[in-house]
Order: structure tokens, then C-alpha cells, then sequence
């Protein structure tokens, strides 16, 4: 953290890394400060202007507790809350077409937030998989129950009956006597466990 006169500062630079805002959201801000209520300078840093760390801070949690839905978080306080450094989270927002990272439930400007209880599901699921399970490969009816932790026979209704947001078979194989073998991407099953939890 940085200092000015003895006071803990925050530049802007120290503002986007620390709460994942961009630039021109901070720009915008201070710019209608006027009616926003944003903190003034309280001098500069090199060329950067700084702001009173608790000061911003406060003025911060205030507009978020107004414009964020509760239960949602960012990737800094998954980070915290986890034990996750910003940058795998980052790699695993980057891969969540092969993933099933869960999309981001709320957008403030570039600022993303997510629902904490489908988030955690999912990295669970993620954490228990084993190492050469790829999300890619296809597996049977039987094994999307053991990643969703349910009984087999609680998921052989979901053939007739499917649930709100359940995939879609990508392969049907006959069987002898008339049955059927259906292969799912496994990332589709990991996909529906994080939507179900939210």
C-alpha cells in the first residue's frame, strides 16, 4: 500500500488491481463525482493522483451495496475466500468454454461478479476431478450421477424427464434389446451441477 504524508493512499492504478475495475469506469466515476459522491484527491503520487485508502474504500462498499445483488463476488474475494491466486482465476475464466466455469452472474461496468454458492459447486467439482478426467470426454448416465454425487437411479428419470437446464445427449448408441447407451461431454454435466446449486 502505498503512503503519502504518513496516510495509506490508493492511486488508481492501486484501485483496478485491487477491486478489477478498468480505467475508464474510474475516469467516469470521478468525473461525476459532482452526484456521485466520489472521494476527492487527497494529492499525488509521482504523476498519479491518490485517494485516502479507508476513504475510497468506504465510498466503494456504499455504490457496490447499491448496484451489486447480494451473494455475488469478485474475482479478488474468490481469490481471498479460496486460497486462488488472481491469476488462475483469470486462466480459469479464459478456459470456461472447456470448463464449465460458471458465466459471470453480474457486470458492473468491467467489473465482474459471481454467485458465490454455484462458483464454489463448481470449483469443488473441479478440485475432485481427477487428473485425467478432461472435460471434453463423454461419459455415461451412470458416471454424470457419480460427478453430480447422486444415486444412478436418481438421474435415469432425467431420460424422460429432464430437469430445468440438463444437456442434451452428444451421442446415442444402440444397445441389445432395443436400449440405449447416452454419452454426455462431461463439461455439460459440471456446467448443469454449477447452475443447479445457485
Amino acid at each position: 500500500m502505498t503512503t503519502l504524508d504518513g496516510r495509506r493512499v490508493l492511486t488508481r492504478a492501486e484501485i483496478m488491481e485491487r477491486h478489477g475495475l478498468g480505467r475508464s469506469t474510474l475516469e467516469k466515476w470521478y468525473r461525476e463525482r459532482a452526484s456521485n459522491g466520489h472521494p476527492e484527491p487527497v494529492g499525488t503520487v509521482g504523476s498519479q493522483l491518490a485517494w485516502d485508502a479507508g476513504a475510497w474504500d468506504r465510498w466503494y462498499a456504499a455504490r457496490r451495496s447499491r448496484t451489486v445483488p447480494p451473494g455475488l463476488v469478485t474475482r479478488d474475494e474468490l481469490a481471498s475466500r479460496h486460497g486462488v491466486t488472481r491469476h488462475r482465476l483469470k486462466q480459469l475464466w479464459a478456459d470456461r468454454a472447456s470448463n464449465g466455469h460458471p458465466d459471470a452472474a453480474h457486470r458492473a461496468g468491467k467489473a465482474l461478479y459471481w454467485d458465490e454458492a454455484a462458483w464454489t459447486a463448481w470449483f469443488r467439482s473441479l478440485e475432485d476431478r481427477p487428473p485425467n478426467e478432461e472435460p471434453d470426454d463423454l461419459v455415461t448416465l451412470a458416471e454424470a450421477a457419480r460427478i453430480l454425487g447422486l444415486a444412478q437411479t436418481s438421474v435415469t428419470v432425467y431420460v424422460s424427464r429432464p430437469p430445468a437446464g440438463w444437456p442434451d445427449p452428444v451421442r446415442v448408441e444402440p444397445l441389445r434389446g432395443g436400449r440405449v447407451r447416452r454419452l454426455y461431454r462431461r463439461r455439460d454435466i459440471l456446467a448443469y451441477a454449477a447452475r443447479s446449486t445457485g
